[in-house]
């Protein structure tokens, strides 16, 4: 490429000492080189914090934090690395996750010669937690069809670390939404492609980290709380089909079903399984069957 743009990469980091250096690693070691690398610490108290300041001593990073260096939320500090970046692409990387090391190189390109496109999108792979490969997401034979009624039924797309986004994107749909504590790149991926073609290209761009650390039981009723939340307001701002509506209200009744009868909430789960089966009993039928999980 004859120009060679800014491109932003923010990380959100919060207590993950034993990847970070990793992280930072796989932004600055791109093979394109016109990168800044902001790192956003939200908090941290087992020392990656410490670990950063070194780096930014070094020069390899601009560090960030929040004011007396509270928790504030992965949102939150995304949306601070925004306003302190200056790239005309943005990329955002968890502190976990890692690029391979042609992404950058290979999305500006795309992006420059695809000027009607507002975002694109690699293939994941997700690796255990000593980097060991698990699966891909999405798989070999994904054709992208930017049709938000898809997106909304299901988030096929690794976020956040596998996209390039334009800058230019973020200041027509708005920051990341800071009052949830879950599925804001779910949220944000639907907003753009409400505005904006989405293209897919068929390349590994990062690696993402599949934990022991489960989720707990809280953690799983606030993620799929929020998707009730993300649904309803994605209904108010674009013409979603309402087969679309009806069966994503369908998954998100399911999972919390699943989620209070773990609890052992046994009377309140049932009631949000019966309205996933009415909502979307072809579904339900084939839970039943153990077809569907």
């Amino acid at each position: 490429m004859s120009r060679r743009p800014l491109v932003s990469v923010i990380v959100p980091s919060y207590n993950r000492v034993k990847y970070i250096e990793q992280t930072v690693d796989s932004a600055f070691s791109q093979s394109y080189s016109s990168i800044e690398i902001i790192i956003v610490d939200d908090g941290s108290t087992d020392g990656s914090f410490e670990l950063l300041r070194r780096l930014e001593d070094s020069g390899r990073i601009k560090l960030l934090t929040h004011p007396s260096h509270e928790n504030k939320g992965q949102s939150k500090s995304i949306n601070l690395g925004l306003l302190h970046s200056s790239g005309e692409y943005i990329s955002i990387l968890d502190s976990d996750d890692f690029f391979a090391p042609h992404k950058i190189e290979q999305q500006v390109a795309f992006l420059e010669q695809s000027p009607d496109v507002g975002m694109v999108y690699g293939q994941g792979h997700a690796v255990d937690a000593d980097g060991r490969f698990l699966f891909k997401v999405p798989d070999d034979n994904h054709a992208e069809t930017s049709d938000p009624n898809i997106l909304l039924l299901d988030c096929y797309m690794a976020l956040p670390g596998g996209s390039l986004i334009r800058r230019s994107v973020f200041e027509k749909v708005g920051m990341f939404e800071e009052s949830f504590r879950a599925g804001q790149d779910h949220d944000m991926a639907l907003r753009i492609m409400e505005e904006f073609k989405v293209a897919f290209l068929p390349e590994v761009a990062f690696f993402y980290r599949k934990h022991g650390e489960s989720i707990s039981a809280n953690g799983l009723e606030t993620r799929w709380r929020t998707g009730m939340e993300i649904l309803e307001r994605a209904r108010k701002r674009y013409p979603y089909r309402n087969r679309t509506i009806r069966k994503r209200k369908a998954v998100i009744n399911y999972r919390l079903g699943q989620v209070y009868w773990k609890c052992g909430q046994k009377r309140r789960s049932i009631g949000y399984l019966i309205a996933s089966g009415f909502l979307d009993p072809i579904r339900a039928g084939k839970v039943l069957l153990g077809s569907k999980s």
